[in-house]
């Protein structure tokens, strides 16, 4: 459990803003001690607000065995995700993106060996790219399926790996366990995902995952364009731009925030 933080200086709170403070305290950590510590509250007011909600059902437990979410509590979360509309989440986004970069950008959802497209937002170039919403490329040659595998573990990669093959699309495609393990190794440690080539001849792209509000990367953003336009890694240079982008849906979708 993560160390919990010296609460800010509150000022004079609302009741409302106490009990969603004290709720998103409970949510983080099940003891009453940490509560307050961590809701910046007094003893007597944590103590109140929590009956309150235990009254609702929106949170279970009590003092000497900790507290959890309650059924209330689950259930209106549950209805919320399953009115989340992404693609009304992530188009605002990704409409401004492209004004700041003007290339090709792609929102992609992983399936067990996929990625699907799920937005292909066009530049103001003359050209297209091929790619089509709805349709799916495979996880080890997109800069997209890179960035999302590149938060799974070497197992899950193997299986992966073991089920569906590593195709050959290009000359320059990952066709080895060893090799795709050592991409995505360094794919961690930049941040970003590239496809310069892998997935199609003369199309190159940047990449970056898109967290749920687990944290899991589930979906991918990409910056592309042609390798005429972009040749070597040069599309590299908008890789603080798709991150940016990735992570800012990623916090509409209810992802905690990246430590830093």
């Amino acid at each position: 459990m993560s160390e919990i933080a010296a609460p800010e200086s509150k000022g004079a709170m609302s009741a409302s803003e106490k009990t969603m403070a004290v709720l998103a305290a409970t949510l983080e950590y099940p003891r009453f001690t940490d509560i307050v510590a961590a809701s910046g509250l007094a003893k007597a007011t944590v103590h109140r607000i929590l009956g309150t909600l235990v009254a609702g059902n929106y949170i279970a437990g009590e003092g000497e065995n900790g507290y959890r979410p309650g059924p209330a509590l689950i259930s209106l979360a549950g209805r919320a995700l399953s009115s989340l509309d992404f693609e009304k989440i992530a188009r605002p986004i990704v409409d401004q993106l492209v004004a700041e970069v003007d290339c090709t950008i792609h929102v992609g959802v992983a399936t067990d060996s996929e990625m699907v497209y799920l937005i292909r937002k066009d530049a103001s170039k003359p050209y297209q790219m091929k790619s089509r919403v709805g349709t799916g490329m495979p996880l080890h040659c997109t800069g997209m399926g890179k960035a999302v595998m590149a938060s799974w573990d070497k197992t899950r990669v193997a299986q992966l790996v073991d089920h569906y093959g590593l195709p050959r699309r290009t000359p320059d495609t990952i066709t080895t366990l060893a090799a795709l393990l050592r991409e995505l190794d360094k794919v961690r440690t930049a941040g970003y995902a590239t496809d310069l080539g892998e997935n199609e001849l003369g199309t190159v792209c940047v990449s970056a995952g898109i967290r749920d509000h687990t944290g899991a990367v589930t979906h991918g953003l990409s910056i592309s364009s042609i390798a005429l336009e972009h040749p070597g890694r040069s599309i590299e240079q908008f890789a603080d731009k798709a991150i940016e982008a990735a992570d800012q849906i990623s916090l509409l979708l209810g992802a905690p925030a990246k430590n830093n």
